[in-house]
């Protein structure tokens, strides 16, 4: 179903998230920060868990405003998910400080700026110790990784456990030495990433292919 709509989640992250959404009780909540067409957010509310979709729908080249939302409404009825999934249309950053539910998964792949990052790592405090976070583009984009780096990697809240190309997974608990060290040990392929990001502003695709990337797409 998820493969039918739009959006930049590949089938081996999508796998995680639904592994990650089977994790959660039928009672339980899942949150996802950025929905985009509802690729994601299908496979999350088709696991079982009710889903809130938080997404502003802006206007502009990549995010296509009421439009967008248009076919997300419609990508949720086609997959039948309709009445598991509580859309709220607004920012994460604004909606965060009003919101009071505990949560049991977070998926954070909203707007991809080191602010915006930083202010959506704190739905962490609504997770209970165990819980899980997913992270889209991080050790990918400029703005998540630095997010990542000044807020997770010194911080006392969540503990790496791995990424499915840029799809990275927390889980709250405090992390360990050896934690830390996992999670410094991707900046090789973050700045990997960055350099690819730039041949490929430039229209270098041969230095790019030779990196090992394939497609003119970013590395995701």
């Amino acid at each position: 179903m998820a493969d039918r709509i739009g959006g930049w989640l590949t089938r081996e992250q999508a796998r995680v998230l639904w592994d990650e959404a089977h994790r959660v009780a039928p009672a339980g909540l899942i949150v996802e920060i950025g929905s985009h067409q509802g690729r994601s957010t299908v496979l999350l509310a088709a696991a079982g868990a009710p889903v809130v979709a938080i997404d502003p729908f802006v206007s502009g080249a990549m995010f296509g405003g009421l439009a967008t939302k248009d076919r997300f409404v419609a990508n949720l009825a086609a997959a039948g998910v309709s009445e598991r999934v509580r859309l709220r249309q607004a920012r994460s950053t604004e909606l965060r400080t009003g919101w009071a539910e505990p949560i049991d998964f977070l998926y954070i792949d909203g707007k991809h700026d080191y602010w915006t990052v930083s202010d959506d790592l704190r739905w962490a405090a609504f997770l209970a110790p165990g819980a899980r976070i997913a992270i889209h583009d991080a050790f990918s984009s400029i703005g998540v990784t630095l997010g990542l780096l000044r807020h997770v990697l010194p911080g006392r809240r969540l503990r790496y456990l791995d990424r499915t190309g840029s799809l990275a997974r927390f889980e709250v608990a405090v992390p360990s030495g050896a934690d830390r060290l996992r999670m410094l040990a991707e900046l090789p392929w973050w700045l990997r990433n960055v350099a690819i990001k730039i041949l490929l502003r430039l229209k270098l695709f041969p230095l790019a292919r030779l990196a090992g990337h394939r497609d003119r797409a970013d590395p995701y």
